[in-house]
């Protein structure tokens, strides 16, 4: 995030406090008025007004610090907000350094965060109004965000955060992913509630749910009041030829997922073979879809203790298996679906990762 921030200063005040984050912060971009111009300053002088300005960076920038008042930032940034998923975190610190505010996406967009650093950094008092982080209590739109777990799209966090800040019971079902997602050593919010089994979560009187899983979960009475976290956890080990095509090797996924009712948003990785020549499809797919691919010599494959080993494999790859011993190599856990073969040229298996 740090490559993508803006300081906006509109006054000498403001542009040695800019100054000031500058020295801790070397990569982000200092914005002022062409009229203040000093030479041999780092600062990018702009001629146009400071709310077409504010319009470019609000639209090209993670994060933009606004060293001016409150009122001022609100009014500028306002014509350009669209949702908090894409917009950018927005911070405005006072022409005093007093106070540094957390104004716009708090959350997701980081800017709580980036208000509690620049306020150690300058000395100043960090001002965050978001009732999950006033009331110490869980951050349902940020759970699981330090390891990379995604909220499916079906989730209803703002009804869930509501039951959240207002003390509402919560129940909380995990059957994969880090266990360690709440603050160590520190207790759980006192309306919240684990549940190891996830019959006895359904059957509960809460109010509002909370599931860590790479399952698909099929339950209407919930599905309006849940959030579904997906933690990476799941390994896909694929055996195939030189020439098999990435809408091969996705359709093969597609299949193994649907039918043992996987997440896709949960796949960490894929794992196969170290070949003399990566095959193009898998290297098409691992883009496309932004996962890596994670290969293994044959000598290593050869080692790990697999349920379904080929004589054929092992004429052609000097290995029994492919897919799921790379699966097993690569998650570190167990196998959860053995190896299904796509005639002519595609076999997937894949593992979870152990915690």
């Amino acid at each position: 995030m740090d490559s993508s921030i803006a300081i906006i200063a509109i006054t000498k005040n403001g542009i040695d406090i800019a100054y000031s984050l500058k020295r801790h912060f070397t990569s982000w971009k200092i914005f002022v008025p062409s009229k203040f111009y000093q030479e041999g300053k780092d600062i990018e002088w702009f001629e146009e007004s400071t709310t077409l300005k504010i319009k470019e960076l609000f639209e090209s920038h993670s994060a933009l610090v606004c060293i001016f008042s409150l009122g001022a930032a609100i009014r500028l940034i306002a014509p350009h907000m669209k949702d908090k998923k894409t917009d950018p975190a927005v911070v405005v610190i006072d022409d005093a350094a007093k106070f540094v505010i957390s104004t716009l996406s708090g959350h997701l967009g980081g800017a709580n965060e980036l208000t509690e650093k620049i306020a150690s950094t300058i000395n100043a008092t960090p001002v965050i109004t978001t009732a999950a982080d006033v009331n110490k209590t869980i951050a349902v739109d940020l759970l699981g965000r330090e390891f990379g777990w995604i909220i499916d799209e079906s989730s209803s966090i703002t009804k869930v955060s509501a039951f959240m800040v207002n003390e509402e019971k919560i129940g909380v079902f995990q059957d994969a992913g880090e266990k360690d997602w709440w603050l160590p050593k520190k207790e759980l919010p006192k309306n919240v509630y684990i549940y190891k089994c996830f019959n006895e979560l359904v059957e509960s009187n809460c109010k509002g749910f909370l599931i860590i899983s790479d399952r698909i979960i099929e339950n209407k009475e919930i599905q309006d009041r849940v959030v579904i976290y997906r933690p990476k956890t799941l390994v896909i080990g694929v055996g195939l030829h030189g020439d098999t095509t990435k809408d091969t090797i996705l359709e093969g996924i597609n299949f193994c997922l649907s039918k043992f009712k996987l997440s896709p948003k949960s796949i960490a990785k894929f794992a196969s073979i170290k070949k003399e020549i990566e095959v193009k499809g898998l290297q098409e797919l691992s883009q496309e879809i932004k996962v890596p691919v994670e290969y293994f010599d044959k000598e290593v494959l050869s080692t790990i203790n697999i349920p379904n080993p080929s004589d054929v494999v092992q004429m052609f790859e000097g290995t029994p298996s492919v897919s799921e011993a790379a699966a097993i190599k690569a998650s570190g856990g167990d196998l959860i679906i053995q190896k299904h073969k796509f005639p002519p040229n595609l076999t997937i298996a894949i593992a979870r990762k152990s915690n």
